[in-house]
């Protein structure tokens, strides 16, 4: 657990924020110097691990966190300039490495998994998938041969998966011009192979 909050089964350990935090981008400030971050870096990242773990809605962070607002306003910058990517990849590549491999893939996996939505979810981004029998979203995921995310790509669950999977090939030749070589099962035969 990290030393620096409430101790949730979420929080990064002092080794963990080691290696994220020289990662993360730096405070944005004015032409005049600006104010400090009045909230502590490590904070927010503890929020927004303890919402991904969690599933829980922003406005439901306990209240030893940085406000929601705050949270949710790090989450957005980040994600949108890339730094979320950009952490995920450069971790990916340090345990590639620490396990004696090169830290780009050449090969890997790629998989759909169908889940249930709840019936809030908009129509148009859920569909039923009839050879799992789910009403939901598919998500698409290609993984090095370690399971190391490369791409996902989530659809409605109706998408057939030789359909589906062509974003998520795109996206994994773009990022990783290295990968040669993806392993499939049947359900991504016929069209998609063609």
């Amino acid at each position: 657990m990290s030393g620096s909050g409430g101790g949730y089964p979420s929080d990064l350990a002092d080794e963990q924020w080691a290696l994220v935090e020289p990662l993360l981008p730096a405070a944005r400030v004015g032409p005049k110097g600006g104010r400090r971050e009045k909230h502590p870096r490590r904070r927010i990242v503890d929020a927004i691990f303890y919402v991904v773990w969690t599933g829980c809605a922003w406005r439901q962070l306990p209240k030893d966190f940085p406000p929601w607002t705050t949270v949710y306003w790090y989450f957005t910058w980040w994600h949108d300039e890339g730094t979320i990517e950009r952490v995920h990849d450069t971790l990916r590549g340090r345990v590639r490495e620490a396990d004696g491999r090169s830290a780009e893939t050449s090969a890997g996996l790629i998989d759909s998994q169908s889940v249930r939505t709840a019936d809030t979810v908009p129509a148009n981004t859920r569909g039923f998938d009839a050879g799992k029998k789910v009403k939901g979203r598919k998500r698409f995921m290609v993984t090095d041969t370690l399971g190391l995310l490369l791409a996902v790509h989530v659809v409605a669950a109706s998408i057939q998966d030789r359909d589906g999977a062509k974003r998520s090939l795109l996206w994994t030749r773009l990022d990783h011009p290295g990968v040669q070589k993806i392993w499939a099962d049947q359900g991504f035969a016929d069209r998609l192979v063609e």
